[in-house]
């Protein structure tokens, strides 16, 4: 069994992730198989301490933070294997989106979903959490890529989940099911977006009947994943884009409906907010334009790649003030160059002045979607706090960060005010809290009112299933009682005492996302 790690210095380095929140742990585990993250689970269960499950840290929900044991998976589990046959890629619980697709490039074959955060996203993490990324648009998140999930249970037991198998115990009864009263009720109250990682996944698992849909998605509160096996696609011949840039945000109202009807592969909205920050890096978009649509096509051929494209201008040349195409791979990938230039900008902002993910998951229906961009912006006006705004346009799916002045008094209490605010917007528009980062900490006491009661009960009850003891994970998605979202910040005069060089090195990783970097090397020295 490893050993729990208790040195203040290294707490201190997995106190935070790539969220808002701060929270120093009370020891640490590096397990590096299955067996031992069993021996440890079942060490936390006689003395009933908590245990958080955690890869690269890179999670923005606070689901990767937490008072009791945290659980590193990041220095073992990283087998991969490459079954070209049956494009199948199994890997470890560590191995990220990246070293997946680069194996599996040199078959042909690759992962669709994309995680903007790939580089250092891992599997593990990764069917946690239900990711998903900007080609969503046409290949939803990472739930149907799954075929099967190695899990340690909350009672050490170890065992591979698969797609077709049913949530059974070993005495041959059911350890989980859904009545037709209870479909009913998750029928009714599930929201209607094209994307959803907020809750237990019951809509799912209703359909499908497959034990697997449980666990994905549930960050680690139902049950440990230390190995995925991913589908494979063969990589498309050939892909083009195009840059289209509006004067209004109603302009999306008709160009997104317009360009979902050409099969695109991703549509990714850069609003005007963000667009200042990609300016000021480098980038050369008109002052006028209010919305940039970064639209991706993938085809078989060439010549299909340049017509979609020309068909995506043509359609929409009313409507424009820019345009900027892109006809092949490498054309592309300088589109979406404009894309990348944001975050490099939003890092260099002053340190009183940092960049918070507290309302940055939202997601809503199409029709929707300029009016949600919209009354965002005018609620953050209103509580006079700056933010910089993108999303997955194609899913309705928005990504906000908050830029509030640390140094005004009250900011506190206006950014608490923006989160309930712009809480009650997503549920009056049919909204969803969570598109693809999951509850974790920050959302959780949401659920009763955007799924009523009765699933929240359900949700309740699949949780004691798996997990009787709460003891995986507990807070997230299901609320502690004493829920707060904005308590344990990372900022602030009250965030939680830290040696200030760990500090720094933890304010570095935010600048850089190298989420990656072991912990163990940020404890060390002085």
């Amino acid at each position: 069994m490893p050993a729990l790690l208790t040195d203040p210095r290294l707490l201190a380095a997995y106190s935070e992730g790539a969220g808002i929140y701060r929270i120093v742990p009370r020891a640490v585990a590096t397990p590096t198989n299955s067996s031992e993250i069993a021996d440890v689970l079942r060490q936390a269960a006689d003395q009933h301490v908590p245990v958080i499950p955690r890869g690269a840290g890179s999670g923005m929900a606070g689901g990767n933070v937490g008072r009791g044991v945290v659980l590193d998976l990041s220095l073992g589990f990283r087998a991969l294997e490459i079954d070209s046959r049956r494009r199948v890629a199994r890997a470890g619980a560590s191995v990220t989106w990246a070293q997946v697709n680069e194996a599996a490039r040199g078959h042909g074959l690759r992962l669709p979903p994309d995680p903007s955060s790939g580089a250092f996203a891992t599997s593990g993490g990764m069917a946690s959490t239900n990711a998903a990324g900007p080609r969503s648009v046409r290949y939803g998140s990472v739930r149907p890529w799954i075929e099967a999930l190695e899990i340690t249970g909350a009672d050490g037991e170890i065992r591979w989940v698969r797609r077709g198998a049913r949530a059974l115990k070993d005495t041959g009864g059911e350890r989980f099911h859904l009545d037709p009263e209870a479909v009913r009720c998750v029928s009714q109250a599930f929201p209607k977006t094209r994307k959803n990682s907020s809750g237990y996944a019951l809509d799912a698992f209703a359909a499908s009947g497959d034990e697997v849909d449980l666990f994905i998605g549930a960050e680690g509160t139902l049950g440990v994943v230390t190995a995925v096996d991913w589908r494979l696609d063969p990589i498309p011949p050939d892909a083009g884009g195009v840059a289209l840039g509006f004067a209004d945000l109603e302009a999306l109202g008709e160009a997104v409906p317009f360009l979902l009807n050409l099969g695109p592969s991703a549509i990714e909205l850069l609003d005007h907010t963000l667009l200042a920050f990609v300016n000021r890096a480098g980038g050369e978009i008109p002052e006028a334009v209010e919305c940039l649509l970064l639209v991706e096509f993938e085809r078989p051929t060439a010549p299909a790649a340049r017509g979609v494209v020309g068909d995506a201008v043509r359609g929409l040349k009313h409507l424009l003030i820019h345009a900027e195409t892109a006809v092949d791979r490498s054309g592309l990938d300088q589109l979406w160059g404009i894309r990348r230039l944001a975050s490099p900008a939003l890092a260099q902002l002053p340190e009183q002045q940092r960049s918070l993910q507290v309302i940055e998951d939202g997601c809503v229906p199409i029709e929707r979607l300029a009016r949600y961009v919209m009354e965002v912006r005018f609620l953050a006006g209103q509580y006079e706090i700056p933010l910089a705004l993108f999303g997955h346009a194609g899913d309705g799916h928005v990504h906000v960060n908050v830029l509030p002045d640390l140094g005004r008094p009250g900011w506190r209490q206006r950014l608490q005010g923006l989160y309930d605010d712009v809480s009650g917007l997503l549920k009056r528009l049919g909204g969803t809290p969570s598109g693809e980062h999951g509850d974790g900490r920050l959302r959780a006491g949401l659920l009763n009112s955007f799924f009523g009661r009765d699933v929240v009960d359900q949700f309740r009850r699949l949780k004691h299933a798996y997990d009787p003891e709460a003891l995986l994970n507990p807070g997230v998605i299901l609320p502690a009682t004493d829920w707060a979202p904005l308590t344990d910040l990372k900022v602030g005069e009250e965030a939680a005492p830290i040696p200030d060089d760990i500090a720094a090195r933890l304010r570095d990783l935010e600048r850089n996302a190298t989420w990656a970097t072991p912990k163990q090397e940020m404890a060390r020295g002085a």
